[in-house]
């Protein structure tokens, strides 16, 4: 079986770097909506047209994908990932959710360590079709999802 990393060896971690208290544009602290002794939540910082909000749920070890990935680290990325479909679902207005994960490059994943991505889901807004139209928003855009989300869920959202 070939690799399954492909992660360079100069790789800067941008999750990692979160956790670390390393921003920028794209990684904003008031992104952090749910923070847990394994896995944490935030509001992505690239959209799809009909899909605002959206999040990603990531483990707090650095591990790329799916294979690698610890049972404990699993069971805690899945339950933050349902308690985020149901806060979005709450919180959003929204009619449903769609989840999903990508491994390596061929599998579509851009980021070298594993997130989950949780869509907020209307009717007609296309989604799947839609993937190539996806942009990046302004953390000031972002933090009026992350508001709602956060009072939703009633979780911590810092690192400590």
């Amino acid at each position: 079986m070939p690799p399954t990393t492909h992660e360079p060896a100069d790789y800067v971690c941008p999750f990692c770097g979160i956790q670390q208290g390393v921003f920028n544009e794209r990684n904003v602290p008031s992104d952090v909506v749910a923070v847990t002794e394994r896995a944490f939540a935030r509001i992505a910082p690239k959209w799809w047209p009909g899909n605002p909000g959206a999040v990603l749920v990531i483990p707090r070890s650095h591990v790329e994908n799916i294979y690698d990935l610890s049972p404990a680290d699993a069971h805690a990325v899945w339950d933050l990932t349902q308690r985020l479909a149901v806060g979005i679902r709450a919180s959003y207005g929204c009619e449903g959710t769609s989840i999903r994960q990508h491994n390596e490059p061929e599998g579509g994943q851009d980021v070298w360590h594993l997130h989950v991505h949780v869509f907020p889901r209307y009717a007609d807004d296309r989604l799947y079709q839609r993937q190539d139209e996806a942009e990046w928003v302004s953390p000031a855009d972002r933090e009026i999802f992350a508001h709602r989300l956060r009072a939703e869920l009633e979780l911590p959202f810092t690192f400590g």
